[in-house]
């Protein structure tokens, strides 16, 4: 059984996307356990240029046509028939080009969206994509042998406006190879990891937050790690918020440089409006990092079943405020010694990569087995 991921890009784990980020480390956990998985990117510089891995790599030209596709990329699909296709986005054009041409040459496919159908995403443009959606969201799901969800979030957005019985859950695992280290420090780091969307990762509500929390806790300090389109009114906001120093803009960080910076964080936000499945939230638990999520992350039942941080429901800047008082408060007691252990615990537990593995293997199996749409 041969597996093909589909992607825009080149699953590049070195770039600020988080799509390229975890089909990257799928496809790695998958060959590894011995799966015949490969992954074809749509690129508009279709160059090998990124880290060594051990799964083969196909790239291929992306057209300035959003609907284009290239004609090496059918010729590869006919002469490999794979067993499954897996697209990785939604409201891709170029896939559902590549939809249709799966679907005339008889080869089942599944679509994960990665948080692109939590309700709240599905507001943005919302005239522009449910025009969109009638006319080519809607048949490429409609030909879709499953669709492949993150997080509950995505599944009750999309029942919204395309009800249907072969939504499946399956979170991805998370590989924690670096072990925690204790903390042993006077200030109160509050964290965040990931690209600079305002609205997105709910950016302008954890800096409200924060500013409000910081009132009864002075010393405190933010540190966001990343970067994006939103950075300049990031930093505008923060300082009309009299935060100066207290937020530190690290940029992009990758590697041993971002992992150092985490490991001084105290706790970990992710106050975001919509999402998949957060990677930096379960990287920043494997390193004992306790966190304080809103519902949207699709984490949150993980976090409260292990004790692993504060779950909010909106994530808005009073729910932040509040979460960031009560880890505080457990802060000065005990160091969150507890809630360190527990985070950790929660990744190696809940999203372990053996089981995961073995969940995709059976959809995969499924899909092999059941009629085409």
């Amino acid at each position: 059984m041969e597996i093909i991921h589909l992607i825009l890009g080149k699953a590049n784990p070195a770039r600020m996307n988080g799509v390229n980020k975890v089909v990257h480390e799928l496809a790695t956990q998958q060959q590894q356990a011995g799966f015949a998985v490969e992954v074809w990117g749509f690129s508009a510089n279709p160059v090998h240029d990124y880290p060594e891995r051990t799964y083969t790599t196909r790239l291929f030209n992306a057209s300035r046509n959003p609907f284009g596709i290239d004609t090496a990329w059918k010729r590869a699909i006919r002469h490999h028939k794979p067993t499954v296709v897996q697209l990785h986005g939604g409201f891709v054009p170029r896939f559902y080009a590549a939809a249709r041409f799966l679907q005339q040459e008889q080869i089942p496919y599944l679509i994960t969206p990665h948080g692109n159908y939590n309700w709240h995403a599905l507001q943005r443009s919302r005239l522009r994509k449910r025009l969109y959606f009638s006319l080519f969201e809607r048949p490429l799901l409609l030909g879709a042998s499953a669709i492949h969800a993150l997080g509950q979030s995505e599944i009750d957005g999309l029942q919204r406006i395309f009800p249907n019985q072969k939504s499946v859950l399956i979170p991805y695992g998370f590989s924690a190879t670096t072990p925690p280290i204790p903390r042993v420090s006077s200030d109160f780091v509050v964290g965040f990891c990931g690209r600079l969307d305002s609205d997105h990762k709910g950016l302008d509500r954890l800096l409200d937050g924060f500013a409000q929390f910081r009132q009864t806790a002075p010393n405190a300090r933010l540190w966001l790690l990343g970067d994006g389109p939103h950075r300049a009114q990031l930093t505008s906001q923060a300082n009309a918020l009299g935060l100066g120093e207290a937020v530190t803009f690290w940029g992009s960080q990758f590697g041993d440089d971002k992992l150092r910076l985490l490991q001084q964080c105290s706790v970990f936000v992710h106050a975001s409006r919509y999402e998949g499945l957060p990677v930096a939230v379960l990287e920043a638990a494997s390193l004992g990092i306790p966190c304080l999520i809103s519902e949207a992350t699709n984490v949150g039942d993980a976090v409260r079943s292990f004790g692993a941080g504060c779950v909010v429901k909106q994530g808005t800047a009073d729910e932040v405020a509040d979460g960031l008082a009560r880890l505080y408060q457990q802060w000065q007691t005990d160091g969150l010694t507890s809630l360190q252990q527990n985070a950790r615990r929660m990744v190696d537990d809940a999203f372990n990569w053996p089981r995961q593995l073995d969940l995709f293997d059976q959809l995969y199996r499924l899909i092999s087995h059941r009629p085409l749409a």
